[in-house]
C-alpha cells in the first residue's frame, strides 16, 4: 500500500490546521481577560463569559450543518470562506467600543472556526492513508488541544504588556499568511447533494436545544439550584428535545445522519471526546480566574502556569496516535482516563491548599490524559462507520467537542456563580474557592465515567478483536 503523502496534502491541512488554531487561541486568550474586561465594558462576568459560551455555541451550531456544506461546496471555497470571515471577525473586535460590538466580532470568528475545524478532519480523513490516520488525528488533536492551554498564556502576556486588543493584533498576519497558504495547497471536490434535502428545521431545532441547556444553567448561577426557575427550565428543555428526537427520526431531509449514533462503539467514544473536551476547557476557564482572584495572580502568571502542561500535552499528541496504529485504542485510552480521573482527583484533594505551582504540576497530568484520549477517540469512532457516513461522523464529533466547551465553560461559570447565593456573601475569594472545590468534584465524576466506558468498551466489545490482531 503507499503510503507516501505529497508535500501539497500536508499543507493544506497545516492551512486549515492552523486556521483552526487561531480561532481557538483567540478564545482562550479572552479568558485571562475577563477581569479587565468587566470593569472596562461595565458587565457582569455572568454577561462576560458569553464571549466565550457565546462563541461556541455558534461554533457548534455552524458545526451542525458542515456534514451537508462540505458534500456541496469544493474544500478551498469553504476554506477560504472561512479564513475571510476570521479576518473580518478579528477586525471588528479590535475596534470594539462596546460589549456588543466585541460578541458580533466574536460571533463572527464562530462561523470561521466552525467551518474550519470540521474540514480539517474531513481532509485527514479523505486524503490521509488509513495506516497513517492516528498520527495525523493525533496532531490534528494537538492543534485543538494546544491552542486552548497556549491562550491564557498568550493572553495574559500581552494584555499585561499592552491591552486585550493586542490578542487581535497579534493574529492579522498569520490569518493573510494562511489566506495565501490555502489558496494554493486547498483541494478536494464536492461528493455532491443528490438526493439529500437540507434540513433547515433540525438546525433551527439544534440551536434552540443548546441555547436552552445553557440558558438553564444560568438560572440557577441567577436564582440558585433548588429554584423554580431552574427546574421550569429543565423541563422546558427535555420537553423541546423529545420533541426534536421525534421529528428527525421522521425526517425526510439530513442535516446529520444520526442513526450512526446505534453504533454503540461510536457512542461511547463520543462520549468521551465530548466529556474530555468538557473537561479540558472547562479547567482553561476556572483555573486562570481561580488563580486571579483567590491567588492574586496577575494575568502573567495565570496563564503561564498552564504552559507547561500544554507543551507536555502537545508532545504526548502524536505519540498517543502512533501508538493508536500499532496497538489499537485500549492502550491509549487506558491511560488517558486513568490519568485525567487522577488528575482531576488531585484538584479536588489538595482543594484550598492549591498554588500556581501545584496547579501547573496537576494540570500537566490532566493534560497528558486528555492528550490521550482525545484524538485516539476521534480516529476509533471514524474506523465505525464508512463511505459518505465518515463526513456525518466528522461533523457530529466536531459539533460535540464545540459544543462540550461551551457547556464546559457555562456550567462551571454557573457553580461558582451560584456559590454567593450558598455562602450569602459577596466575597469573591470565598465565593471563587467554594465554586472551584465544586467544579473540581464535578470534572473528577465525569472523568471516572470516561474511564468507566473505557473499560466496559474493551470488556464488551474489543477485546476479542484486539487479541486477533495481536
Amino acid at each position: 500500500m503507499n503510503t507516501k503523502i505529497s508535500t501539497r496534502v500536508k499543507l493544506s491541512i497545516l492551512a486549515v490546521g492552523l486556521l483552526t488554531f487561531v480561532g481557538v487561541l483567540v478564545e482562550t486568550s479572552m479568558n485571562v481577560t475577563f477581569p479587565e474586561l468587566k470593569q472596562e465594558l461595565h458587565v457582569s462576568l455572568g454577561t462576560i463569559q458569553w464571549l466565550t459560551t457565546g462563541y461556541l455555541l455558534l461554533t457548534t451550531i455552524v458545526m451542525s450543518t458542515t456534514a451537508y456544506i462540505l458534500k456541496k461546496f469544493d474544500s478551498k471555497k469553504v476554506f477560504m470562506f472561512a479564513a475571510t470571515l476570521c479576518f473580518i471577525g478579528t477586525l471588528v473586535c479590535l475596534s470594539a467600543v462596546s460589549f456588543p460590538i466585541l460578541l458580533i466580532g466574536r460571533l463572527i470568528q464562530a462561523i470561521s472556526t466552525g467551518l474550519a475545524t470540521p474540514l480539517m478532519f474531513n481532509l485527514i480523513f479523505t486524503e490521509i492513508p488509513s495506516s497513517r490516520l492516528g498520527v495525523y488525528t493525533g496532531l490534528a488533536s494537538v492543534i485543538i488541544s494546544l491552542a486552548p492551554a497556549l491562550g491564557p498564556t498568550y493572553g495574559g502576556l500581552v494584555n499585561d504588556i499592552w491591552s486585550w486588543r493586542a490578542i487581535f493584533v497579534g493574529v492579522i498576519p498569520i490569518i493573510l499568511f494562511l489566506g495565501i497558504l490555502g489558496w494554493f495547497t486547498v483541494r478536494g471536490k464536492a461528493i455532491g447533494t443528490d438526493g439529500i434535502k437540507f434540513d433547515y428545521w433540525s438546525v433551527i431545532g439544534l440551536a434552540i436545544i443548546f441555547f436552552m441547556i445553557l440558558f438553564t444553567f444560568d438560572q440557577a448561577g441567577t436564582n440558585g439550584w433548588l429554584s423554580p426557575q431552574f427546574g421550569l427550565w429543565i423541563i422546558a428543555s427535555i420537553i423541546i428535545i423529545l420533541i426534536f428526537r421525534y421529528y428527525n427520526r421522521r425526517s425526510k431531509r439530513q442535516m446529520i445522519d444520526f442513526s450512526i449514533l446505534e453504533l454503540p462503539i461510536l457512542r461511547l467514544r463520543l462520549f468521551g471526546y465530548f466529556s474530555l473536551q468538557f473537561i479540558n476547557i472547562g479547567l482553561s476557564f476556572v483555573l486562570p480566574i481561580f488563580a486571579q482572584t483567590v491567588l492574586s495572580a496577575n494575568s502573567s502568571q495565570a496563564g503561564l502556569m498552564l504552559l507547561p502542561g500544554s507543551l507536555i500535552g502537545a508532545m504526548v499528541g502524536p505519540y498517543a496516535g502512533y501508538l493508536y496504529d500499532k496497538k489499537g485504542p485500549t492502550v491509549t485510552l487506558l491511560i488517558s482516563g486513568i490519568l485525567i480521573t487522577l488528575g482531576s482527583l488531585s484538584f479536588v484533594l489538595v482543594g484550598a491548599n492549591l498554588t500556581v505551582i501545584t496547579i501547573g504540576i496537576i494540570y500537566t497530568i490532566v493534560r497528558m490524559g486528555f492528550n490521550f484520549g482525545f484524538s485516539t477517540s476521534l480516529s476509533d469512532g471514524s474506523v465505525q462507520v464508512t463511505g459518505s457516513k465518515k463526513s456525518d461522523q466528522n461533523s457530529l464529533f466536531s459539533m460535540m467537542q464545540q459544543y462540550a466547551g461551551s457547556l464546559g465553560t457555562n456550567v462551571l461559570s454557573v457553580v461558582i456563580s451560584a456559590a454567593a447565593i450558598t455562602t450569602g456573601t459577596n466575597n469573591s475569594v470565598i465565593n471563587t474557592l467554594l465554586g472551584a472545590k465544586i467544579d473540581f468534584v464535578i470534572l473528577t465524576i465525569l472523568s471516572a465515567l470516561v474511564l468507566c466506558s473505557i473499560i466496559y468498551v474493551y470488556f464488551k466489545y474489543s477485546k476479542n478483536n484486539e487479541a486477533e490482531k495481536s
